[in-house]
């Protein structure tokens, strides 16, 4: 069974992330939308919130799981089985980025590979920060994030 990973901290989640699980769909029998949990880092939103967004975005898609993980990514994936790993480019500094922690998780993962989809153009320009930064200034982050999603500070 070929089992995918897609790694994040859904703070929120954006379009621009259900646009990639969509497409990656017919590449695995099964895509773990996986919350990482870093102690260092301060979120907007509880976990339990991002986990239950993620749950309602994806409620209709059988081969979606949803769950959480703490410590390295590579980890997780050797524990639940899963060979791949799934991530998105935005840009040339999202390669830069993802290319040295797609190595190092082939090293620290026994072998596991990442797959990366290009952003569609229409979502290039999406990140979780700057919806972030948008909810926080006060103003209407609807165009951004799955229509599930009801955001309320």
């Amino acid at each position: 069974m070929k089992i995918a990973v897609f790694p994040g901290s859904f703070d929120p989640i954006t379009i621009g992330h259900v646009d990639l699980v969509k497409r990656a769909l017919p590449l695995f029998d099964r895509i773990i939308v996986a919350v990482g949990i870093n102690s260092t880092k301060k979120y907007l939103f509880p976990l339990e919130q991002r986990l239950e967004w993620l749950r309602q975005v994806f409620a209709t898609y059988p081969t979606v799981g949803v769950d959480y993980f703490e410590n390295l990514t590579a980890h997780y994936c050797q524990r639940i089985g899963a060979r791949y790993l799934l991530r998105g480019l935005r840009n040339a500094s999202d390669f830069d980025y993802e290319k040295t922690i797609s190595q190092l998780n082939q090293i620290v993962g026994g072998g596991i590979e990442t797959v990366f989809l290009i952003a569609q153009p229409e979502f290039s320009h999406i990140s979780s920060t700057i919806v972030r930064e948008i909810i926080v200034g006060g103003a209407d982050a609807t165009p951004f994030i799955p229509p599930e999603i009801h955001i309320k500070l």
